[in-house]
């Protein structure tokens, strides 16, 4: 259940990210998503750090 709920908090937020105009922002709320999503499936549970780090990262690196 909890699984359940916590994917579908990320899709949400990453729909409305299609809605904002600052890329910064749009590519953090991703970065968060993916981070999170990582975190529960390489480190059992480490959903927060995931996407602290994926949001900072997102956040931080230009268009390439």
């Amino acid at each position: 259940m909890r699984k359940t709920i916590l994917a579908f908090t990320l899709l949400s937020a990453t729909a409305l990210a299609g809605c904002m105009e600052n890329q910064d922002v749009q590519r953090a709320v991703v970065g968060a998503g993916l981070g999170c999503i990582a975190g529960e499936i390489v480190s059992n549970g480490r959903c927060v750090t995931g996407a602290a780090l994926g949001a900072a990262g997102g956040a931080l690196l230009n268009d390439m």
